[in-house]
């Protein structure tokens, strides 16, 4: 199976959920997708189950994969949900990280900095990922890190359309590096409070993502 081009397929599907070339409720159907971009049903079918993973569709039985947006509320709520296991994760990981582990965070900011000066934002998105889930990884407890994952995983697209709003990148580039900051001398409360404020979306910062869902393609 060719996941890259099923990666790309869910990239572009997202892009036109958020511009509004997909109502929400309307059908994803495998076989007009598959004529829409050239390719066979089977990385339709993976680009569809990536969408229904990160909640922006449903899956209904022996009825087809269906456009389900979350609400403002629901998208608030999440995004709070995240910022605190997040924060959490910081904490530990402030007080159980490695050496190994701070080298291997230099070097993946290191590639978000690359991705930042070329204005890479998919290339940023993706370090990006790897940043937070290196430090789920050093928290030592394999149940909040996967409950990270996941949550990370549900909210992918509103995490990476944030990064096409002007600026943004270079924001989150800026934070990466105070969280490392406190990483590296051992500071759980500064760690915490600086991942909270890096993954938080509230007040102007939301209302500009809710804007950037039918602006940004």
């Amino acid at each position: 199976m060719d996941i890259r081009r099923a990666d790309l397929i869910a990239d572009e599907l997202e892009k036109l959920i958020f511009t509004g070339a997909f109502d929400d409720g309307d059908r994803l159907d495998e076989i007009r997708l598959s004529q829409q971009f050239g390719v066979s049903r089977t990385p339709v079918r993976e680009a569809l189950q990536r969408l229904v993973a990160s909640g922006l569709a449903v899956q209904m039985p022996r009825r087809g994969v269906f456009v389900a947006q979350p609400g403002p509320v629901e998208l608030m709520e999440m995004f709070e949900t995240m910022a605190e296991i997040e924060a959490v994760c910081a904490r530990l990981a402030a007080m159980r990280i490695c050496d190994d582990a701070l080298a291997e965070l230099e070097k993946i900011n290191q590639e978000c900095q690359r991705a930042l000066r070329a204005d890479d934002t998919d290339g940023y998105y993706h370090e990006n990922e790897r940043f937070h889930q290196a430090i789920y990884r050093q928290t030592g407890n394999a149940f909040l890190a996967n409950e990270a994952l996941r949550l990370q995983h549900r909210l992918k697209p509103y995490r990476r359309i944030q990064l096409h709003l002007r600026g943004r990148m270079a924001h989150s580039m800026a934070e990466h590096e105070t969280i490392l900051d406190a990483l590296r001398i051992g500071d759980p409360a500064a760690a915490a409070d600086r991942m909270r404020a890096h993954v938080a979306v509230q007040g102007e910062k939301f209302r500009h993502l809710m804007s950037s869902l039918k602006q940004t393609g």
